[in-house]
């Protein structure tokens, strides 16, 4: 935690979620109970921050400061809002390559992947509110400082990503071990969402019942699949190889 800006105090954090400020996490005290509190909540819900109630120790753990049973763990990080980053990428270019991100949940695979999106010249990642990795310093560390150039945004859900791309004439593709297909015959030219599930389901089966496409990575060896950041590149060089060629 000591890695990570820390905003501690009630109403402070309010003022923090209703400026918009991109939060990793939140810690409120059990047991807790006023107006304010329950204003903070409230708030909470509606906006899909990831919150831990812990004991008041814990919480005296993060912060030694009169922190009223509420603190916040800042991203490093300024997230975009879904659609305005949408609208932009799709009338500025003809064929927008976009990444979607289950539920990765580890901060090195998660800075490993946006230093990998950034080379391959990815529009914009999306990941889920609630059950991602948070970006902390040692994601950023991993993407190599691309973590403060490739566009990010969170979003409540990833189905209602997938109607908007799919309304918008996008494709989405999902690398999956389930599929029947490999990567190869997917044509990678047209405007293309990626899918990358979480490190250990996958992606979600709810989810994946959605996608235009589902595609695998053929495997020679014993071991049965690739770590999710390694298993992206290989699909994103893939959409860069047909784009180039």
């Amino acid at each position: 935690m000591k890695d990570n800006q820390l905003i501690y105090g009630i109403r402070a954090v309010i003022e923090a979620i209703e400026s918009k400020k991109s939060i990793n996490k939140l810690f409120l005290q059990k047991g807790l109970k006023g107006d304010l509190y329950k204003s903070l909540e409230t708030l909470v819900r509606k906006e899909g921050i990831p919150v831990s109630y812990v004991p008041h120790e814990k919480l005296g753990r993060l912060t030694p400061n009169n922190h009223q049973g509420a603190v916040a763990q800042i991203s490093p990080v300024v997230f975009q809002n879904f659609e305005l980053l949408m609208e932009a990428i799709l009338n500025k270019k003809e064929a927008p390559l976009v990444l979607l991100l289950d539920q990765v949940t580890d901060v090195r695979n998660f800075g490993a992947i946006i230093r990998t999106a950034s080379c391959a010249g990815v529009d914009a990642i999306i990941v889920p509110s609630a059950g991602s990795a948070p970006i902390t310093n040692d994601t950023i560390k991993t993407s190599a400082g691309a973590a403060f150039t490739v566009p990010i945004a969170k979003v409540n859900h990833l189905k209602d990503v997938v109607f908007y791309l799919q309304a918008s004439n996008v494709q989405v593709v999902g690398a999956t071990e389930k599929a029947k297909d490999t990567i190869y015959p997917i044509d990678f030219t047209v405007p293309t969402a990626i899918v990358m599930g979480s490190e250990e389901k996958g992606i979600s089966p709810s989810l994946l019942k959605l996608l235009d496409k589902t595609a695998k990575l053929p495997i020679m060896g014993d071991i049965a699949s690739l770590n999710v950041s390694v298993a992206c590149g290989v699909f994103l060089y893939e959409a860069i190889r047909q784009r180039m060629g």
